[in-house]
């Protein structure tokens, strides 16, 4: 599809080049019956030069497609209007144009969830820069911890590393709606910052060879999920009290998997279960939620479960409880650390257990603050 609009927006641009060589008497067009003054001539070649420039950004900037796009639409047409009787059906091309202009706004420009996700960004790098340096964990600190936690957080390696402000992280995997529904793949981004707890996730899949935009946001007093089809059409848009508590549970689970020095947090409260899982109760503001933790002999952590987290029901509006969990299956060196690379997440409906979400791990770094922790 791309290639095909590349090629109508070039054969457009190809045909305003003709009305500018009519205009200047550089060829002979006789099906331009309507003649083309030297002034609209320029325009002709004004028009061609942004409809080239668009395709170029099409590929190559895509964030400014929607502004060259809209410029080259506004020349276009200004010019077949004035030649309507010979240019009229150059309109299509630049309804095409002008469908394609509309989604770029909201896909690249500064309407949509992407934009909306970078100035949370932002923010979240702006407060983050204005903290005092971590101090580095010592084994002294781990002292606080069960067990099974201390031995984990050596198995990750945090010892010896700055104190966690935050985290990016980049991800691919596919993901679906049911357990009867159709993988999606995607790629995906996310900052975490922590002082006090915030969590940004952008995500971009592919329905049916169509794109998905997906934004969570979890801020200090709220938070959200919203799914656009083609960035513009809602698919899922959920918040208020009951999303800040599941995604409470989601803030911890990215604690412990992708940013396990940040367990030394006071606001977490242990119970040992037996030899290989603890239980942890995580508190931020109001909200309060349990989770389960397993780990092997060697100290890794293979299992996180918690009751606390509903899954969405299909019509897309209501959370349903259910246990959530994310077996890890592998785990890989990212800067000083050793965090899991691969990992699921589940849900467990009466009907039986399934996986929604497959995630492989790109990139981990501490260090959103150049000079303050590890990098990935």
């Amino acid at each position: 599809m791309r290639i095909a609009f590349s090629l109508l927006i070039t054969l457009h641009a190809i045909i305003h080049i003709m009305g500018f060589a009519k205009a200047f008497g550089l060829a002979s067009l006789e099906q331009l019956r309507v003649p083309i003054s030297q002034p609209m001539g320029v325009l002709w070649l004004i028009a061609a030069v942004l409809l080239i420039a668009t395709v170029a950004v099409f590929f190559f900037a895509p964030r400014w497609f929607w502004l060259v796009g809209a410029l080259g639409l506004v020349a276009s047409q200004t010019a077949i209007i004035t030649s309507w009787g010979d240019a009229r059906f150059g309109t299509l091309a630049n309804i095409a144009l002008l469908a394609s202009v509309i989604y770029g706004a909201f896909a690249w420009g500064p309407f949509g969830l992407r934009a909306e996700y970078e100035r949370l960004v932002r923010d979240g790098l702006a407060k983050a820069a204005t903290n005092t340096r971590p101090q580095n964990i010592t084994e002294a600190d781990l002292a606080v911890l069960p067990s099974l936690v201390q031995r984990y957080l050596r198995f990750a390696g945090v010892v010896g590393t700055p104190r966690i402000q935050g985290f990016r992280a980049r991800l691919t995997g596919r993901i679906r709606s049911l357990a009867t529904a159709s993988w999606m793949p995607f790629v995906a981004e996310q900052y975490n910052f922590y002082e006090p707890p915030r969590r940004y996730f952008w995500l971009e899949a592919t329905r049916c060879g169509l794109p998905v935009d997906g934004l969570h946001a979890y801020g200090e007093t709220d938070a959200s999920m919203r799914i656009r089809l083609l960035s513009l059409v809602p698919v899922i848009d959920l918040c208020g009290s009951d999303m800040m508590r599941a995604e409470t549970v989601t803030i911890f689970n990215d604690m412990c998997i992708l940013a396990p020095g940040s367990l030394l947090n006071p606001s977490i409260c242990w119970r040992e279960i037996d030899t290989n899982s603890v239980e942890a109760t995580y508190t931020n503001g109001p909200h309060t939620i349990r989770a389960m933790l397993v780990f092997d002999d060697s100290g890794a952590l293979i299992n996180f479960h918690s009751d606390d987290r509903p899954a969405l029901a299909e019509n897309g509006k209501t959370l349903l409880p259910q246990r959530w969990s994310t077996p890890i299956r592998e785990y890989q060196t990212f800067g000083p650390y050793r965090l899991a690379a691969r990992a699921e997440g589940r849900y467990a409906p009466t009907s039986g257990e399934y996986a929604y979400i497959e995630i492989e791990v790109r990139e981990v770094s501490t260090e959103i603050v150049p000079g303050r922790g590890g990098k990935k």
